[in-house]
């Protein structure tokens, strides 16, 4: 792997790499990064999708090669990490020099407004001790609200020229110290605002690796995705009320007062057409922005703290019109060639206000042009060969189809894309992997359960979930399709088994997991967030137990709409969109089994469809080689011998 992300380095081309858990690398990649930058004098980025990854990559792997490569080198190499603005305290705002006020429903939530307020003296007391005013530092942490109050966007940021406190800035002094760096550790949606949006928040790099890069996608559409509220409105209206002529600001903050009475009568779910009344509404919002844009005029030189203000109701106000506007367009263009997809979300406990949003019908184009045109990139994670090939995931990046790599287990495959394909060349390799899957772990598929269904799990699947755990003795990490579906499996094995279940929120998850991993005999079962990150080697984690195929929701707008045009194109929309993101959490949640060589242990699949169903040969493709079975007897008994050894 360091071999071929060298090779990447000095060609220019792009390298795809599927590297199992325990392969090692972080340091294949880190140590050609580190050569090509010293020598070079170039900067090289690498981006991850979690905060855990960054640390080790800061906090351990760095330091260590820094330490070791240095006489080879001639020097020691440097590094950094570099985050979004918003992740840092602002000092100007600390200080109180910045009007602002808390946003949407929390101005009519005396309890909530009383609890933001003891977070955010914390912060205050807390800016008084930190060296890095990094979020991510303070533990335990505060909500996004309260954090607003004391950070501001790039967009409303004076700049370190103009602050009265531009030279203790945290976020400017993360930005000088990544400046001087070899290798700027950071993240995916930082590392799209800086290739997609034009801010030039990374410093001039040559060479991009994203490691956890099966989650590339998902973070880029995040980033491209806009969306409009009332209390929004309403928020930019009451900012700049201050600052210009009330009925101009009254206008805006009536346009808000319209928006919250139609979007109650929307419908949840993905719009194929705007009603007019939504329409009208969104360009009373559209226009009154404007207006508001107009009076507000260019920055003027006055006081400081003036300037401070403006800039925050600027940034409000460009959102407001900016995403009314990209939310109107979105339906000019004919529904066979919209790039953008609209939907409504609406939560029917009234918790959360009814918010629109926008988002990319797919960012593969934008990546091939904006990340993948200028510069080297080397993309790596445990799970890229969806059904034995690179091309589903080349595809959503924007790459061009490549020969099929098909997974060669303990050795690298390496298929090149033919020379006259058009668009950027790359590579797709599969190291391997050090584990033995057929050896240490079993795919068990439950194919004589019937089908999952829609009202929960079936009393055949909580039968069968209660035999399995007692075979293994506890151990087992049960991952549910949804947090209801976690619920009544924790519910009712609770009644009938002795092991302890921890089921996800009852305390923070990293909590639960370290409770998971000291007590050999404890269950944890979740939903999303444990398919992901959670690392317990060892004889406290023998089971894991999936519940069903992890399609997305059959009413998730942004899926169904891909899955659509993919359709409307000749493909298979379905195996496409929703295969594709079954098939990455399946290979996620498998992924959680074997962490180190002396692991073994058995993958639970409840649903029966991943042997019956058409598709089912590619989902086990894109699954590590256990050996598989479907016969109950054969698998509990292989649990008992496990638990015993």
């Amino acid at each position: 792997m360091a071999e071929a992300v060298a090779h990447t380095i000095t060609s220019g081309e792009h390298l795809a790499v599927q590297a199992g858990t325990g392969t090692g690398k972080s340091l294949a990649y880190l140590v050609p990064a580190l050569r090509h930058a010293v020598a070079a004098e170039a900067t090289v980025v690498v981006s991850t999708a979690t905060i855990a990854l960054q640390r080790q990559l800061v906090d351990r792997d760095l330091p260590r090669l820094a330490k070791t490569l240095t006489p080879l080198l001639g020097r020691e190499p440097r590094f950094a990490i570099l985050k979004g603005r918003r992740n840092y305290l602002c000092m100007h705002k600390i200080h109180g020099e910045i009007d602002d006020e808390p946003e949407d429903n929390a101005l009519f939530d005396q309890f909530a407004i009383s609890a933001m307020g003891r977070q955010v003296k914390r912060l205050h007391e807390w800016s008084s001790e930190t060296e890095t005013g990094d979020r991510d530092e303070l533990v335990p942490g505060v909500t996004d609200q309260a954090w607003r109050q004391v950070s501001v966007t790039a967009k409303e940021c004076l700049g370190v020229s103009k602050c009265p406190v531009g030279v203790d800035c945290f976020a400017e002094r993360a930005r000088a110290e990544a400046g001087k760096a070899d290798v700027v550790v950071t993240n995916h949606a930082l590392l799209a605002i800086d290739a997609l949006e034009g801010y030039k928040v990374l410093p001039e790099h040559d060479v991009v690796i994203i490691d956890e890069a099966h989650d590339l996608v998902d973070r880029v559409t995040s980033v491209a995705t806009n969306e409009l509220t009332s209390g929004m409105v309403g928020t930019a209206a009451r900012r700049v009320g201050r600052l210009i002529d009330q009925d101009v600001a009254d206008r805006l903050a009536e346009s808000a007062d319209g928006l919250a009475l139609i979007m109650d009568d929307v419908a949840a779910g993905r719009l194929e057409s705007l009603p007019k009344p939504l329409a009208g509404s969104l360009a009373a919002v559209r226009d009154a922005a404007h207006a508001c844009i107009t009076a507000l005029g260019p920055e003027r030189k006055e006081d400081l703290d003036g300037t401070a203000n403006r800039k925050i109701a600027r940034a409000s106000l460009d959102e407001v019109h900016d995403t009314a506007y990209r939310l109107l367009g979105a339906f000019e263009a004919p529904e066979a060639e919209r790039r953008d997809v609209v939907w409504l979300s609406s939560d029917w406990e009234r918790i959360r206000p009814p918010t629109l949003r926008v988002a990319p019908l797919s960012v593969g184009g934008l990546l091939r042009e904006k990340l993948f045109g200028p510069r080297s990139v080397v993309l790596t994670s445990a799970t890229l060969a969806l059904g034995g090939s690179f091309d589903t995931l080349g595809r959503q990046w924007g790459l061009p189809p490549s020969s099929t790599a098909k997974r060669a287990e303990g050795a690298a495959t390496e298929k090149e894309v033919p020379s006259d394909s058009a668009g950027p060349r790359w590579t797709g390799i599969d190291v391997g992997s050090p584990f033995e899957h057929q050896r240490s772990g079993i795919l068990y598929v439950a194919r004589h359960l019937p089908q999952p269904g829609r009202d929960g799990l079936p009393e055949e699947y909580l039968t069968e979930l209660t035999e399995l755990v007692q075979a293994a003795g506890g151990r087992t990490l049960g991952l549910f399709s949804s947090m209801r579906a976690a619920k009544q499996a924790t519910e009712e094995l609770r009644k009938r088994i002795e092991q302890p279940i921890l089921c996800q929120g009852d305390d923070a998850t990293g909590q639960l997991v370290k409770k998971f991993a000291e007590d050999v005999e404890t269950c944890l079962f979740g939903t999303l967030s444990l398919w992901q990150g959670v690392d317990v080697p060892g004889p406290s984690l023998q089971l894991v137990v999936m519940d069903r195929i992890p399609f997305p929701r059959p009413d998730d707008p942004l899926a169904s709409a891909r899955q659509k045009a993919v359709s409307a194109r000749g493909g298979n929309g379905f195996l496409t969109v929703a295969g594709t993101h079954a098939a990455l959490l399946l290979a996620q949640g498998a992924g959680r089994l074997l962490r180190s060589n002396d692991d073994k242990g058995v993958i639970a699949v409840l649903d029966p469809r991943l042997m019956t169903a058409r598709y089912s040969g590619f989902l086990r493709a894109s699954l590590p080689p256990f050996w598989t079975t479907t016969d109950p007897a054969v698998v509990r008994s292989a649990l008992e011998r496990i638990n015993t050894d």
